[in-house]
């Protein structure tokens, strides 16, 4: 069985959809901590041409905290999901997929729940749904068998072990931090998943690489964006 696993990132590029699709079974690893500055509550989106930053508001986050503590940002004269909403409305409205992709954005932006985990679990779910991913997905939180005392490479073998898998597939981003001989000796094969060159229209503007899936969605249709997530290598 092919294992991935990542943290919960929040609408983000093809890469990440690329990396479940890879595996029969990917782990939400929610249960780590909270990164400031990276891709768990925000990431680009293109605007006249040119890529923005957009995030979901949180309350109280602090790498001190595991990313299933972070708590989302709650006050009934704002609500940051419908305000996002509204930006890819403005964005993205003369897109050629824009009122197919509409109810979908609709249905992860303004779900409702008060803690970051569980809304970005549902973003996940919903659109590996639209695209027919079909790997099983599992929250790290939920795994009571896992050995929480381990941390790192030792925590990640450990899951591997929990669920069975035989191979473990990692974003390329990881060759510095897991190492074939480590995980080769607990009897696991280790590989690095990197994309293939991809390039789509963008309202006949010149290409802007690493967007958000939002992006991606909105200028394709599910069959293409389907084929961009066969676009990818696995090596050791």
């Amino acid at each position: 069985m092919k294992l991935s696993i990542m943290q919960p990132y929040f609408l983000p590029y093809l890469g990440y959809w690329q990396l479940i699709a890879s595996a029969d079974t990917f782990v939400i690893y929610d249960d780590v901590n909270f990164i400031k500055g990276g891709w768990i509550n925000r990431n680009r989106y293109l605007y006249q041409g040119q890529p923005k930053y957009f995030n979901i508001t949180m309350s109280g986050a602090s790498p001190n905290k595991k990313i299933n503590q972070v708590a989302l940002m709650k006050d009934p004269r704002y609500n940051p999901g419908k305000k996002l909403l509204s930006t890819f409305q403005m964005a993205y409205q003369k897109a050629p997929m824009y009122h197919q992709i509409l109810p979908l954005l609709e249905d992860i932006l303004l779900y409702e729940t008060d803690m970051l985990a569980p809304y970005l679990e549902h973003s996940i779910r919903a659109i590996c749904q639209y695209l027919e991913i079909p790997a099983k997905i599992l929250i790290s939180s939920d795994l009571t068998e896992k050995d929480d005392t381990l941390a790192g490479k030792d925590k990640v073998i450990n899951i591997c072990h929990c669920l069975g898998a035989d191979t473990y597939i990692n974003a390329a981003g990881g060759r510095e931090l897991y190492h074939q001989e480590d995980f080769q000796k607990e009897g696991l094969k280790l590989f690095f998943i990197e994309m293939d060159p991809v390039e789509y229209p963008q309202f006949g503007e010149p290409f802007v690489p690493g967007l958000s899936i939002v992006d991606v969605l909105m200028f394709n249709d599910k069959e293409k964006v389907q084929e961009m997530l066969r676009s990818y290598q696995l090596k050791p």
